[in-house]
Formats: structure tokens, sequence, C-alpha cells
């Protein structure tokens, strides 16, 4: 497991305010050169995932940080942010499930996300 590095807390504090169903970070630097952090967010229905991608875009344009690029935001199943050094990917469950992105790295480190975890999530 990898430790969470400062640049990307803000990131994930968008995405953790939303109350995703799951959340898995990989870090993919040294396995791609067109990103360092692939971020999988798992949504319960097309309208949340319009909602976490809607509301991190919005937190990160507040901290002046604007997406490269953006797609799916409005179709709800599957919506991509691209913020060169961090890739968030939003899926409905059905797509997470479909397109298995977690499977696809799974030799590539994960993230610690332990200190994003409600009370009630933790053990």
């Amino acid at each position: 497991m990898t430790v969470l590095s400062e640049e990307f807390r803000p990131y994930l504090a968008s995405v953790f305010n939303r109350k995703p169903q799951s959340v898995t970070a990989i870090d993919v630097e040294q396995y791609t050169s067109y990103t360092d952090v692939l971020v999988i967010v798992e949504a319960g229905s097309h309208r949340q995932v319009t909602a976490i991608a809607e509301h991190i875009i919005t937190r990160m344009k507040a901290d002046k940080i604007t997406a490269l690029g953006t797609e799916g935001i409005k179709e709800g199943e599957w919506a991509l942010l691209d913020y060169g050094n961090i890739i968030i990917h939003v899926f409905e469950t059905r797509a997470k499930t479909f397109y298995d992105l977690e499977g696809l790295w799974g030799d590539a480190p994960r993230i610690d996300l332990s200190e994003f975890a409600s009370p009630a999530q933790t053990p």
C-alpha cells in the first residue's frame, strides 16, 4: 500500500465529500507516462455520477485547479476528469463492473485512503 501524496489530498477530499459507494486510488507512475494516479469512484446511480463529478470540478476550480479535459458528466454512466497527474473516473456501479479498471491495473500499488474513512466505516 502506497501513502497518499499531499498534492492529491484536495482531489480525494472532494470525492469523499459526496459519499461514494467505493473509492480506489492506484499509483500508476511506474507503469504509464500519462498520469501518476488513477482514482476509481463508484456511484450508486447516474445522478450520483454527475453530482460527484460536478462537485469535484467546482471544488477544484475554487482552488484554481482546472481539468485538462472532462468526458461523460452529463450522461452519468462514466465521467472522466483529467487533471494531468491525477485522473478521476466516476462510474455507475454496472459500468465500473464492466470496465474493471482495478483488474486492468491489478499489479499497480494501491494508495492508502484510510484517512478519508468516516468513523462509521472504521472497523
